[in-house]
């Protein structure tokens, strides 16, 4: 009953639409939030003020999606999660340790046409940009060795850029002031920051002239 309702409420105006997701779905949305014509069935949605949700878009599975201010989805992105408390046996050796949550830090953006998969905690911290299109995250595998699902965490730190087409496996850490090139496989933590990593496997290419690049010194997310 509870999916049906959801997609029904995504064809409702926005002032409609706000109250019924705070009102049946005990959504937090700020006066100044928006979503557009997008599927959301998530546990818990907190988003802050002027934060956005496009269209198109499919949410669903997530324990949490928490969007700090100025923070941005785009449009037609699939985000989804194997959800908690299920019947299911994936993931039962995880129980308790696994979080299915999205959480974006303030003016961070997520742009158009990506695959984000947010079995385990996918974090995109401040003013990072989450760029191009048709990147993939997952944040979940199947462990060879023990022959079972498993997920790990990913966190993309603050001021970063990730360019078009990349692939995030879990596990992976994109320090502070990165940049990953576009078309790069990465899978672990990595650990210099204003850096430059690329390739796939992705690896160290060179260090960042940070007085040169006024992406690491802005103020506000968007950039038109």
């Amino acid at each position: 009953m509870k999916k049906i309702i959801s997609l029904i409420v995504v064809f409702l105006p926005w002032l409609l639409k706000r109250r019924f997701y705070i009102w049946f779905f005990k959504y937090e949305l700020h006066a100044t939030s928006h979503i557009g014509l997008s599927w959301i069935l998530v546990d818990k949605l907190s988003l802050a003020q002027a934060a956005k949700i496009g269209s198109l878009n499919v949410i669903k599975g997530l324990n949490q999606l928490q969007m700090a201010e100025s923070s941005s989805i785009g449009n037609l992105n699939w985000i989804s999660a194997f959800p908690l408390n299920t019947n299911s046996l994936h993931f039962q050796h995880e129980a308790g340790q696994r979080n299915p949550d999205l959480v974006l830090g303030e003016h961070t953006a997520i742009t158009n046409r990506h695959l984000l998969d947010c079995t385990n905690r996918l974090e995109i911290k401040r003013f990072t940009t989450f760029a191009g299109f048709k990147s993939t995250v997952l944040t979940h595998s199947i462990d060879l060795k023990e022959c079972r699902q498993a997920s790990k965490p990913i966190t993309i730190g603050e001021y970063c850029f990730v360019g078009t087409g990349c692939i995030l496996l879990g596990g992976t850490v994109v320090p502070d002031y990165s940049v990953l090139a576009a078309g790069s496989t990465i899978h672990k933590p990595m650990e210099h920051t204003y850096a430059l990593y690329g390739g796939s496997p992705a690896k160290f290419i060179k260090s960042l002239e940070t007085d040169d690049l006024n992406y690491f010194k802005r103020t506000t997310g968007f950039i038109f």
